[in-house]
Order: C-alpha cells, then structure tokens, then sequence
C-alpha cells in the first residue's frame, strides 16, 4: 500500500549511535508534505499538526532507508551460467544482450530489480556497470516523477580494456588515454551520474588463479577517465582486489575502491589524502556478498569452476584484511553487495551488515552507519539522506524488531518510505533456494 502526504512515526524507538544503548525511545517523527522530515524529537515535546496522519510506533525500530553503493541491475541474484561469464560465448552473449530485443529485456530487468531494491528497504544506490544506459534513463523518470523508486546515481557502462574485467557485455572497451578518455566522455554524455573503471581482472571471468586481481588498466588510462569524470562533477568507482591494482587507481585519482585490499602505507595514506580524487580522499566499498559463498558453498550449488572458487578465496582474504585496516586508520569504510552477481539478490542487502558483522568485526552500529551515514557522505548525499535528522529526506524503515539484535530485523520491513512516500508491507519475490543456501552458508 502507498501512502502519501504529511504523515508523523509517533512513540518510535529509533536505532542511533548517539544513544547509550544504541536506541532513542519513544520519539516522533515529523515528515512535512515536501517529503522533508521536519521534526524529530521526544514525543512528549515534538507536537504533532493538526491533520498529519499518525503511523504507531510503539514497540517498532525505525532506521534510515539503507543505501547500497555496490548495484548491478541485469539480473537477480540467482545463480549466472557460466556460458554468460565463460569467454566461449561472450560476443555471442554480448550481441544478444545489445540487440533491439535484448535492449528491451534488460530496461525491463532494471526496472523490476531497481523495483525489488526499493521494497527490501533501500531507499538509495549506486550502479556501478550496466548492459547500455538503461539504469539512466530509470533514473531519469525516477527523478521526473513518473516513476517512483530509489534516489540513484547510474554509471552506464563500465570502462575496460579489451578483454578486461567486465567486457564485452557490461563494458566500453578502450586500450589508451585517449580512447578511454572518449569513452569516459561517451558515458557522461549519455547522462551518467557515476563512472566505474575495472581497474584489475575479477572473479567471476578469471581465467587463471591471481586474474581476480592482476591489473588490467595502466595508471595512465585511469587518470584520463578521472580527469573527464571530476570535470564533470562525478565521481569514479574502481573494480580493484591487489595491493598493486587498488594503489595504481588511487594514483590516479580514483575516489571509491570497490572490493579492496590489505592495505601497506602508501595506500591508506591515499585513502586519506587522494590530491587527484575529486574532493581529496577516498572511499572503500568492501562487497562480501559476492565472494563469499562462492569460497563457502560447494561448486555443484554454486556452478562456478575451481579457478573461479580459487580466485575468490584470494578476494575474500584481501578484502576482509581491507576491512580491517580501514577501520584502523579512520578510512571512509561504506558497504555495498554487488547485486546480480551469483547467489547476490536484489533483496538481501541486509546479508552485507551481517558479513561485516561477522568477517569485518564492525559492530552492530558501525554496520548500520557504513549503510546509511558514511554511503550517504560517500557518495555525495550527506545533506540529502542517510540520517533521521530535520531538512534531511525522509528515507526511512520501520522494523518490527531491534536490528542491534538480529539482523534478520531487516528482512521484513513493515514500512518502507522513500522522499516521504510511504509503502506498507511491501512484498518481494524471494528466492527460497537461494535463500536456504546462504542460510546455510558456515563461518
């Protein structure tokens, strides 16, 4: 059910890092018709106007709506043949997915994963590597009104080399400066409001053990892509899982590292202090959901090779050990999932707070935050979104129970509510044999 107009969440427990025990009890929250929160304070002192509608909070958790900086849109989770990873068929693959009733398909997938992201609780994303520039134009009726759905920025395709990560079928190919230069310059004319780079090989299209990590674009041919980007305003994420793949793209200016690292000096001082990344640091936006039950489940459940199985293990120790090191030295730590890559569903997200909890040794609190504060400042919304504060969005989530306590919480929201537009029980297709094996999924 939606529903709009001036609404108030009366006598809520809110989910904050400012409170000792991580909750403030028994709050209201005002939400102007503007879709602006416009009150929040305790609910004997935060006057409700006359006409708002009341939505009860009592014994129900609202957090703000999750923010996921890690979203592919072309498909859903389930398991991907190996005929659309494997380079037998890739062109093959690549043709069908660029012609006319391919075309057509995959506007109709993003539509519906964009969709099912929005009713999971995440009220804001970034897709970072899309089939054409369906994800843009999305967003586009989005931002128009004619659709509703997430706030998003939409990166188009990503940029690779010939034969790189990501290409032919989701990728831009170009193998210099100034060829990637153009097709930085292509992306951002087709009205792309992020730019991805596959700055090293991957997992799922490695052909041999240590591709998921070996470097793929020079430093030279980054710079160029950054230089096109930040002139525009926008800001560019990098595919890198080496210590050599993740401090090339941070030379040359990169201000999100997706997946990541451990990490030496040189690199978290670039993190830190990043002079040629648009507002001079950098983020990292670790993905465990997307390599983990791959190391974790067996092959027969998962389909993927044991080339594959091995090279996600080397991401999974690099990436865990990024973590860390980033939440040593104070580095901008956000969360993303990598949405439609095998066994990552558009509605598990939540799966990703819990693997920080569990493999990043993130609290609770500061899994929350990574997933709603830090993404929000990350990737430009801070004075947008990403808190339950006045003059800020209300993306929000109300709970039926303490997410500090069960992650699970997460999996049901009793209301989802985007720019102050309100959906009751929302319903998703789940995928109970997914869902089962990840269930399953050991330490």
């Amino acid at each position: 059910m939606l529903m709009t107009g001036s609404f108030a969440i009366t006598n809520v427990n809110i989910v904050s890092e400012d409170a000792k025990d991580g909750l403030l009890h028994g709050y209201n929250v005002v939400v102007g018709p503007d879709g602006r929160i416009s009150k929040v304070g305790a609910g004997n002192r935060t006057g409700i106007p006359d006409g708002y509608h009341r939505i009860d909070g009592t014994g129900r958790y609202l957090l703000p709506g999750l923010i996921n900086a890690h979203v592919h849109l072309f498909s859903n989770g389930k398991p991907l043949s190996a005929t659309l990873t494997g380079p037998t068929f890739q062109h093959a693959v690549s043709a069908a997915l660029h012609s006319p009733l391919g075309a057509l398909l995959i506007a109709h997938r993003t539509k519906v994963n964009a969709r099912t992201l929005l009713l999971s609780g995440v009220t804001t994303f970034r897709t970072v590597g899309d089939v054409g520039y369906e994800a843009v134009r999305l967003r586009e009726r989005i931002e128009s009104g004619k659709e509703l759905g997430a706030r998003m920025l939409a990166a188009g395709p990503l940029l690779a080399i010939t034969g790189g990560h990501g290409s032919p079928q989701i990728a831009l190919i170009g193998d210099s400066p100034s060829q990637n230069r153009k097709n930085a310059r292509t992306n951002i004319m087709h009205g792309v409001t992020a730019i991805k780079i596959a700055a090293t090989g991957g997992v799922t299209d490695a052909r041999r053990i240590g591709d998921a990590g070996r470097p793929q674009m020079s430093e030279e041919e980054m710079a160029a892509i950054c230089e096109e980007a930040h002139h525009a305003g926008l800001l560019v994420a990098a595919h890198a899982q080496s210590p050599l793949g993740v401090t090339m793209a941070l030379r040359a200016g990169v201000d999100t590292i997706e997946h990541g690292c451990a990490m030496n000096s040189e690199i978290i001082d670039l993190f830190g202090d990043n002079p040629r990344s648009l507002r001079g640091w950098s983020a990292l936006i670790p993905t465990l959901s997307a390599a983990l039950p791959l190391v974790k489940l067996s092959r027969e459940v998962t389909g993927v090779d044991e080339i594959v199985v091995a090279n996600a293990r080397i991401a999974v120790d690099e990436m865990v050990q990024g973590i860390h090191d980033a939440k040593e030295n104070g580095i901008a730590l956000g969360m993303g999932t990598d949405t439609a890559m095998t066994y990552v569903t558009q509605y598990n997200t939540w799966r990703e707070l819990a693997l920080l909890n569990e493999y990043g040794d993130l609290t609770p609190q500061e899994a929350i935050h990574a997933a709603s504060a830090e993404n929000a400042r990350i990737l430009g919304f801070d004075q947008v979104t990403g808190r339950i504060a006045q003059g800020l969005s209300a993306d929000l989530l109300l709970l039926k129970r303490n997410p500090l306590n069960d992650w699970r919480a997460y999996e049901h929201p009793e209301f989802v509510i985007a720019r102050g537009r309100v959906l009751q029980n929302p319903q998703i297709e789940r995928f109970e044999l997914v869902d089962n094996e990840l269930d399953a999924m050991k330490a």
